[in-house]
């Protein structure tokens, strides 16, 4: 069977979004979204070069690709070359078992070396997620999941071994019942929430990700005024509602500020979150953290939200 592996062209994007719904990536994938959200998440990217995205063809029919990127420099201004990272790669069903997947993964890592990367990831998950934020993961992509049974026995025959892994946690909003204790009443009577649509201060690498679909930030703040103790950005998952068949959001990035840690704010701002997006008929609040941050980990679970998947980073 003769295999043609090409750099991307501009035709692509209806066949790939075809061939990613054909993939069947597992219960982490967004599914039933059309070539527009694809293009938007991706290729419209200004850090997006055909190169790093490899298809595969057979007699003229979309097969296989792979999708390699790169993270951002130290303040998040432009992109970083040191590590690039293997973010997507799919082959159809009827062909896998040929060598196209391993071909593919010879040819992103040509692609990172040449552009200058010293160290290979597969999987890709913050702060070396470029593509498929919105897509792949849940609220980020989190690494290769476990729920995506053919990542892990691909990636480990090739030579990767993991580097890392993300826990991920969702809760079930859709009835009251959130925690409550006594710390908590009182922080409720000094704090708040406030909603806005951005963060303070944006970087590039904000913009070009949480920028492209729906965002709001939200800061837990003194009722009488004054800075925020604990802050997080809250992202839609309306591209995972045809999979989900409910309506969900994800919390990222949560900041409890010094020396505010340890208080139970970020349990409250979590807490308020949920609260709110339930009055917004949410049903389903995902999430995800390292795997070692014990901490991030005890306040999810605290939260009322329980253990449904491992992310996978690795490293050859």
């Amino acid at each position: 069977m003769l295999i043609d592996y090409r750099p991307f062209c501009n035709s692509d994007p209806p066949r790939l979004v075809s061939l990613w719904h054909e993939c069947r990536f597992g219960r982490g994938a967004a599914d039933g979204f059309g070539t527009d959200a694809f293009e938007t998440l991706n290729f419209s990217q200004p850090y997006f070069e055909a190169e790093g995205l490899t298809v595969a063809s057979h007699e003229g029919r979309v097969v296989g690709f792979v999708h390699s990127g790169f993270g951002p420099n130290k303040d998040e201004s432009a992109l970083s070359y040191e590590a690039g990272v293997i973010c997507a790669i799919g082959v159809h069903p009827e062909y896998r078992r040929q060598g196209i997947g391993r071909e593919l993964v010879v040819r992103a890592e040509t692609y990172l070396r040449g552009r200058g990367a010293s160290a290979l990831y597969a999987g890709p998950a913050d702060p070396l997620d470029p593509f498929y934020v919105g897509l792949y993961g849940g609220t980020r992509p989190a690494g290769f999941l476990e729920s995506d049974s053919d990542a892990d026995p691909f990636f480990t025959a090739l030579g990767y071994q993991p580097a890392a892994r993300r826990a991920v946690y969702q809760r079930d909003i859709s009835q009251p019942g959130d925690p409550v204790n006594f710390r908590l009443v009182t922080i409720r009577r000094k704090m708040e929430l406030s909603l806005a649509s951005q963060p303070d201060t944006m970087t590039w690498w904000w913009l070009t990700r949480f920028g492209r679909i729906d965002s709001l930030q939200c800061q837990l703040i003194p009722k009488g005024g004054g800075d925020p103790v604990a802050q997080a950005t809250v992202v839609g998952l309306d591209l995972y509602l045809p999979k989900w068949r409910e309506q969900a959001i994800g919390i990222t990035d949560l900041t409890v500020l010094q020396p505010s840690r340890r208080l139970g704010y970020g349990q409250m701002l979590v807490l308020e979150i949920c609260r709110r997006m339930r009055e917004e008929l949410v049903t389903r609040v995902d999430a995800s953290v390292a795997d070692d941050d014990e901490a991030s980990i005890g306040l999810v679970e605290t939260c009322g939200f329980q253990r449904i998947d491992t992310g996978i980073v690795y490293r050859r």
